[in-house]
């Protein structure tokens, strides 16, 4: 019977809204993958972000398993997913500023900036982007 799916997307029972099967996941990761699957293009959420909405609040490095073992076969928004990085800005500036990070020198470092920057997301040299003007916010 079909239903309707996460996103908006039509699936059958026991698939994903994108198709793949989710027969044999566990519910925190299908809440995951539907988490992630939310991010809009131009938007990214750090992995502690998606923990959160997934239910799961200490679940960052989890988030990390899924997308390492299911991206492709689940065909996750895997580049939408950044690790978080605050910084602190000196004595009378804006104080503390939300900042993401892609990983860098891993092999998907130019891959991510890549499909991060042909959606709109300004991404430096250093692999820090703005959370403020790039993170999801989701209603």
């Amino acid at each position: 019977m079909a239903r309707k799916g996460f996103g908006g997307g039509v699936s059958k029972e026991g698939c994903s809204a994108e198709g793949s099967s989710t027969e044999g996941l566990s519910p925190a990761t299908v809440a995951i993958e539907r988490v992630i699957r939310a991010i809009p293009p131009g938007r990214v959420a750090t992995y502690g972000q998606v923990a959160r909405l997934a239910g799961l609040p200490n679940g960052a490095r989890q988030v990390a398993r899924v997308l390492h073992a299911r991206s492709a076969a689940a065909a996750l928004p895997w580049h939408r997913v950044v690790g978080s990085a605050s910084r602190t800005a000196g004595a009378g500036a804006l104080g503390r500023i939300a900042l993401g990070r892609i990983a860098l020198g891993g092999d998907g470092f130019d891959e991510q900036r890549a499909l991060l920057e042909s959606e709109g997301v300004r991404v430096g040299e250093n692999g820090v982007l703005d959370l403020a003007a790039f993170g999801w916010a989701p209603s």
